[in-house]
């Protein structure tokens, strides 16, 4: 672990509050492959987003992954199946482990040099058929653009274009990549308009 990932998440309390958290994951829930009941939850916080995929499916098989373990002594015990501490550079599983893996608002908290990995060890504990889910800020979110912000700073160290980001999947070894828009914008509009009305966006890929 040469990247101290739990001290640069503790500069973001904020994540533990988020307000589209819920609404994330429910998002997530509606693009689920078929009969999937065992899911990794990468960067999982205090688990609020599993705890509204559980209200949705109380079958599902939760498992967290977050670099902090204060937020991993709070999971709640009657939603994930079991809590552990560690990076996405190092999934602690066997290959083939998980139906879906889901990571809302996260890639961006790793290092540049640490995505490539980070979706080769997604890529490697999902089932054949298995399919990723990720969110993660728009760079070309036109709000954003107008104020002038970055969306680096702070706990976000790296920013994430689709078009890169789509390729990158496809060089992990995922097929049938997508991209939908997320963020609070989806509330009202749905997530098929154009990507720069977005805050966030969706994107998807199966192991097939």
């Amino acid at each position: 672990m040469d990247n101290n990932y739990e001290a640069l998440n503790l500069t973001q309390p904020e994540s533990e509050h988020d307000p589209f958290t819920e609404d994330r994951y429910r998002q997530f829930y509606r693009f689920f492959p078929k009969g999937a009941r065992s899911v990794l939850d990468i960067g999982c916080n205090t688990g609020r987003g599993g705890s509204a995929l559980k209200e949705l499916d109380g079958n599902l098989k939760l498992y967290g992954l977050d670099a902090v373990r204060d937020r991993l002594d709070r999971l709640p015990k009657n939603v994930y199946e079991q809590g552990v501490h560690g990076y996405s550079t190092k999934i602690p599983n066997e290959d083939g482990t998980y139906d879906t893996v889901v990571a809302g608002e996260f890639i961006e908290h790793i290092y540049q040099a640490d995505v490539d990995h980070t979706l080769g060890e997604i890529f490697r504990v999902l089932k054949i058929g298995g399919r990723l889910l990720l969110t993660t800020p728009n760079p070309g979110d036109i709000k954003r653009k107008l104020r002038g912000h970055s969306i680096l700073g702070g706990a976000h160290v790296s920013q994430h274009f689709p078009d890169t980001l789509k390729l990158k999947l496809k060089m992990a070894g995922f097929s049938r990549v997508r991209i939908y828009g997320s963020g609070k914008v989806s509330r009202h509009v749905g997530s098929h308009f154009p990507l720069f009305l977005y805050g966030s966006y969706l994107a998807m890929g199966d192991k097939f």
